[in-house]
C-alpha cells in the first residue's frame, strides 16, 4: 500500500489525556509580574533613600535657618543650641548639599546619554522634556522638586511589589489627592456655569444660543413630537371609530343637532301638518330618522378619515408643523430660558455635593 506524504501513516487516537484535560479545563493562571532588573532595582532604591535625606536635611535646614525658629527657640531658651548650629552645621550641609547637587547632574546627564544609545525616545533631545522635574531640581532654588523623582520611584517600586510606604499611609495620601481634584474640579466647573449664566443674561446671545440648539435638533425634536402623538393622540383618535364612549358621544350630538334642525325648520312642520293625522307621526319619524342619519354618518366618516395611515399623515403632518415653527416668540424663550436655568441650578446643586465628605475617613 502506498502512503502519501500529506496522509497520516497511522490514525491515532486525538482525545486528550486525562491530565490535559484537567489542565484545559483549569482557570488560566494569572500574568506573572516581569522581574525585574536588580541592578536597576537596588539603583532606585539607593537614590530614593538618598532623595529623601537630602530632601529630609533641606527641610530640618530651612526650618532652623527661619526667623520663626529663633522666636520658638528664645522662648524654649534653647537660643544657644539653635545659635551654635546657624554657626557650625549649616554650612557644612550646604557644602553637602552642592556636592549632591552635582552628582545630581552628573547622573541626569549619565541616564541621558544611555537614553541616546538604548535609544529609548523617538528623538534624542526628548529625555530633558520628559525629566523636566529633574532638570529644574538641579536648580539650588527648586531643590524640592527633587521630592517629584522620589514620587516615582516609590511609584515604581510599589507597582513592582514592594511595599515603599504602609498601606494606611498610602491610603490616606489617596484621599487627600482625591481630595484636592475634586475640590479644584469643582471650582473650575462652578466658575464655568456662572460665566454661562452671565452670557444667557444676554438678549442677543440668548436667542443665538435658542435659535442654534432648535436648528441642530430639529429631526431629534420631530422625532420626539412624533412619537409623543402616535403614542398619547393616535389611541384617542383611533376609540372615535367605534361605537365607544367618545365615538358614540360626537354621533349621538350630531345626531341630536340634526334632530333640532328638523324640528326648528317651519316650513318643513308647516307642510306636514297640513297632512292630516299622519302629519304629527311623519314629523316624528322624520326627525328620529334625522338623528340615526347623524350618528351613521360620523362613523362613517371617522371609519374614513380616522385610518391608521391617514392618522399617521395627520400626525407627520402636525410634528413637522410645530418643529418649523417661527422662533422668535417670547414665550418660547421663556421656556427654554427656563428649563436651561433649572438644569444649570441642578447641576450646580449637584456639583456642589462634596463627595470626600461621604467617605468613612476612619476607615482609610
Amino acid at each position: 500500500m502506498i502512503v502519501s506524504a500529506s496522509t497520516p501513516p497511522f490514525v491515532t487516537d486525538t482525545k486528550p489525556l486525562p491530565n490535559q484535560l484537567e489542565t484545559s479545563l483549569s482557570k488560566p493562571e494569572p500574568p506573572r509580574r516581569p522581574q525585574p532588573n536588580r541592578l536597576k532595582l537596588a539603583y532606585d532604591i539607593v537614590m530614593l533613600i538618598a532623595i529623601s535625606i537630602d530632601l529630609l536635611f533641606i527641610s530640618i535646614d530651612a526650618i532652623l535657618m527661619s526667623n520663626f525658629s529663633s522666636h520658638v527657640a528664645g522662648w524654649l531658651a534653647i537660643s544657644d543650641g539653635l545659635s551654635w548650629y546657624q554657626n557650625s552645621l549649616h554650612d557644612p550641609l550646604r557644602t553637602i548639599g552642592g556636592f549632591f547637587t552635582i552628582f545630581l547632574i552628573v547622573e541626569l546627564l549619565a541616564r541621558w546619554v544611555i537614553a541616546i544609545k538604548d535609544e529609548v525616545y523617538y528623538r534624542w533631545f526628548f529625555f530633558p522634556f520628559v525629566h523636566w522635574y529633574e532638570v529644574l531640581g538641579c536648580f539650588p532654588q527648586l531643590r524640592a522638586l527633587r521630592l517629584f523623582r522620589a514620587v516615582i520611584i516609590g511609584r515604581r517600586l510599589h507597582q513592582l511589589g514592594y511595599q515603599v510606604l504602609p498601606q494606611p499611609w498610602i491610603n490616606r495620601i489617596k484621599f487627600y489627592i482625591d481630595v484636592l481634584l475634586e475640590e479644584l474640579s469643582d471650582r473650575v466647573i462652578l466658575t464655568t456655569i456662572y460665566n454661562f449664566r452671565q452670557q444667557l443674561t444676554d438678549s442677543d446671545a440668548h436667542k443665538s444660543l435658542i435659535k442654534s440648539t432648535i436648528e441642530r435638533n430639529r429631526e431629534q425634536i420631530e422625532a420626539m413630537l412624533l412619537s409623543l402623538l402616535r403614542q398619547e393622540l393616535t389611541p384617542i383618535l383611533q376609540k372615535l371609530t367605534d361605537k365607544s364612549e367618545g365615538g358614540q358621544l360626537i354621533a349621538n350630538e350630531v345626531g341630536n343637532a340634526i334632530q333640532d334642525g328638523l324640528a326648528n325648520t317651519p316650513e318643513l312642520r308647516r307642510y306636514l301638518r297640513l297632512i292630516p293625522i299622519a302629519g304629527s307621526l311623519i314629523e316624528s319619524q322624520l326627525q328620529h330618522i334625522g338623528h340615526n342619519i347623524g350618528e351613521n354618518v360620523v362613523y362613517s366618516l371617522n371609519e374614513r378619515l380616522l385610518k391608521a395611515e391617514h392618522i399617521d399623515a395627520l400626525m407627520v403632518n402636525i410634528a413637522h408643523s410645530i418643529v418649523n415653527i417661527d422662533i422668535n416668540n417670547a414665550a418660547l424663550e421663556a421656556l427654554l430660558a427656563s428649563i436651561i436655568n433649572d438644569s444649570l441650578s441642578e447641576f450646580e446643586a449637584q456639583i456642589k455635593i462634596q463627595q470626600w465628605k461621604h467617605q468613612d475617613m476612619l476607615n482609610l
